[in-house]
């Protein structure tokens, strides 16, 4: 008897439904925190600030509406693949682009969204301040080393 193999491995991200895209998302919220991108170099730095509308459990609390409350917040696509290099290496957008599985303690594998942060994969016990009480001149001493 043949082992069903999970979307993921056998679908391209192109290929996935909507309900699968958004099923890929492991809640680490690390695509949440601001980042800042070296104008000279193009390397992307991530900070520990992150985008007020994250709640204490690495959610957005304005997912639906989120480019009208943050127009400049981020919608994966796959049609942006080859932009995916910012993405933290655990991202499983970025995984599945380059072709690798998902870690044990992704929500899709694991069967459970809190072992993300039992493994300590998100951001959910880090010491992060909401973007809105820095100004963004200042945002540069909040850079982190990496993700």
């Amino acid at each position: 008897m043949a082992m069903h193999q999970p979307f993921w491995q056998t679908k391209t991200l192109a290929q996935m439904t909507r309900a699968e895209w958004e099923s890929l998302c492991d809640g680490c919220g690390k695509c949440c925190l601001q980042k800042l991108q070296d104008d000279d170099s193009g390397e992307v730095y991530a900070t520990r600030l992150v985008c007020h509308y994250m709640t204490p459990d690495c959610r957005c609390s304005v997912y639906s509406e989120r480019q009208k409350y943050v127009p400049n917040c981020v919608w994966l696509t796959p049609d942006d693949v080859n932009e995916f290099f910012w993405l933290p290496s655990t991202c499983a957008y970025r995984l599945v682009a380059e072709g690798k599985d998902l870690p044990d303690w992704h929500p899709l594998v694991a069967g459970d969204p809190e072992r993300i942060h039992e493994a300590k994969a998100s951001i959910k016990h880090w010491d992060l301040i909401a973007d809105d009480r820095v100004p963004e001149e200042d945002w540069e001493d909040y850079i982190i080393d990496n993700l």
